[in-house]
């Protein structure tokens, strides 16, 4: 991401900017002239009102329209900052799934937050020293040629030997920068981990451990930060040593030029007066300089991030051969995936679900019970193999398309920060309000309705955290059914809810199974014992499909996991 690219869209803002700042250099380029006149008007005696008023004019003009550029820079500064975060967020919430489990949420926080307001000060502050600076100095460098060449070339000297000194400093900060970005974004990971499991850390007694753990990354920031500081104490000395070293300097010189009558003391007086005025610019410069190295950091790890590959709905050509009969809702042939090159989760797998009915999904532990419904949402696409929506295989439609059909209740039930009715509506905002209520009733959450201070419009905290495991569970089927899915994949739907509430889910299920597919992963006997239909997995491969009964009669793997259920619940996960 180069500076020049953040700029689009604001580059009419920043050429207005940019003419009143040369406006401004104008209006202050002119003032040593007319002091110049002025103290040559004085020892001739002429009347020195109408310039000491023109004077005072173009001091204020020059204060008044640099007020106003800066402003505008300002400005074109902010709104560029706030399109980058606008880019990130958007990049991010449609970053493809692959890269969210490589990198930490924190981090990519981090990039979004702390980094974007790196930025900050370049954009900002730094354009506007920039083009105040260069304006500003070219117009002094001109002036000062035109009134002194020889004085000139000692200044040019003095400030060449300043920006030398610079470089080596330049090239440090710029690594000190991004040093400390990553620590940033590593203690931020470090943050989100312990914080997103509280009650766990306190209950192991790991408060210490892990406020060593994000402090030992504090710590590397803070010398990061440190070590910029220092490299950055460099360009006021550097910056001193052109100004201050060229007007003694000039001062000794222009001196002597002056008492052998090389030159004339109005003359030496304006060129003083022109150093003075550098002061400003070669400041901007080099603090422009600065800034630009101390956003490197940034704007490496910005850019890092919107190089990572998002989510398309680029569409292959249909390839699926259409199956005599009616087309399932949903079904897997010969699929093949896995989350790492050379190590497949799922192989081979091949099973259909019809338009409408119930069908479990059981195994092991690493089955690919979750892999599968990834893929049907189409987190990932297969490595091998079709996954069809309604016979079109689903790299033929668009991911909204696809998603806009199904249902996901998720087997750690997400609950968001907001109200009951927000997490309830999320996926379908213009819900009326008796599709609301007939989600409730279908959960079962009349009660938590009533017991909540505010019913829909109480609060539920961040993640949940005034609800139990049922409840939040509870929520997250209603939210999947208030769309009306053609499909609802539940990923342990039970597994969290007392017998009361697990007998009212499985009505509930059994009626939506009624009028759309239901796919579930199933961890109760109850719910597997109720489905039309049971999908065997076992390493990844399907090794038996049928109803309950049959499968006890002539699979062996089916009965050893029957074997494990205890307390109606079946253990394999």
């Amino acid at each position: 991401m180069g500076l020049l690219r953040l700029t689009k869209g604001h580059r009419g803002r920043i050429a207005v900017a940019v003419t009143l700042t040369l406006a401004g250099s104008a209006l202050g380029l002119a003032q040593p002239l007319l002091v110049r006149d002025i103290i040559e008007a004085t020892g001739s005696g002429h009347p020195l009102t109408a310039l000491v008023t023109v004077l005072v004019a173009l001091f204020t003009a020059q204060a008044l329209v640099q007020a106003a550029a800066g402003y505008l820079l300002a400005r074109a500064g902010e709104y560029i900052v706030l399109g980058i975060r606008l880019d990130l967020v958007s990049h991010l919430l449609r970053l493809a799934m692959p890269c969210h489990d490589r990198y930490r949420v924190g981090d990519l926080i981090s990039r979004a937050g702390t980094d974007s307001f790196a930025l900050r000060r370049v954009v900002a502050d730094g354009c506007a020293d920039a083009v105040t600076g260069v304006i500003g100095l070219g117009g002094a460098v001109a002036v000062l040629i035109w009134l002194d060449p020889v004085l000139f070339l000692v200044v040019a000297v003095l400030v060449a030997v300043g920006l030398c000194t610079l470089v080596p400093v330049m090239r440090g900060m710029g690594q000190a920068a991004l040093g400390s970005q990553r620590a940033t974004g590593e203690m931020a990971g470090d943050l989100d981990r312990a914080l997103s499991a509280l009650r766990t850390v306190r209950a192991s007694g790991a408060e210490r451990r892990e406020t060593e753990r994000i402090g030992n990354q504090a710590r590397v920031a803070c010398e990061q930060g440190l070590r910029t500081a220092r490299l950055n104490a460099a360009v006021g000395p550097a910056s001193h040593l052109a100004v201050d070293g060229s007007f003694l300097v000039v001062l000794l010189v222009g001196g002597v030029r002056v008492s052998t009558g090389e030159s004339s003391l109005a003359d030496l007086v304006a060129f003083l007066l022109y150093i003075t005025y550098l002061a400003v610019p070669i400041s901007s410069v080099f603090q422009a300089l600065s800034a630009l190295q101390e956003s490197r950091g940034a704007l490496c790890r910005i850019d890092e991030v919107l190089a990572l590959p998002v989510e398309t709905d680029e569409l292959a050509p249909a390839v699926a051969a259409r199956r005599p009969g009616p087309a399932p809702m949903l079904e897997f042939r010969d699929v093949w995936f896995g989350y790492d090159p050379g190590l497949p989760v799922l192989r081979g797998v091949s099973f259909r679900v019809p338009e409408r009915g119930h069908i479990a999904l059981v195994g092991g532990s690493g089955a690919g019970k979750s892999t599968i419904f990834a893929l049907a949402e189409r987190f990932y696409d297969p490595d091998r193999g079709e996954i069809l929506l309604r016979g079109a295989d689903v790299r033929t439609m668009p991911r909204s398309a696809c998603r806009s059909l199904i249902g996901l209740v998720e087997q750690h039930s997400p609950v968001f920060h907001g109200t009951l009715r927000e997490n309830l509506m999320y996926a379908a905002p213009g819900a009326s309000e008796d599709d609301v209520a007939r989600v409730i009733a279908l959960a079962n959450l009349t009660e938590l309705v009533s017991d909540l201070p505010e019913g829909l419009d109480s609060p539920l905290g961040e993640r949940g955290a005034r609800l139990s495991g049922g409840q939040r569970q509870r929520i997250a089927v209603a939210r999947a059914l208030l769309n009306r899915p053609a499909l609802l994949l539940m990923d342990e739907p039970t597994a969290h809810l007392d017998p009361v509430n697990e007998a009212a889910l499985g009505s509930a299920i059994e009626q939506v199974a009624s009028d759309c597919a239901v796919l579930v992963a199933a961890h109760r006997f109850s719910t597997v014992r109720a489905a039309d239909q049971v999908v065997v997995l076992e390493g990844g491969m399907v090794v038996a499909v049928g109803g309950h009964e049959e499968l006890m009669a002539r699979s062996a793997y089916y009965r050893r996991l029957a074997g494990g259920w205890r307390t109606d619940r079946v253990y394999v996960d």
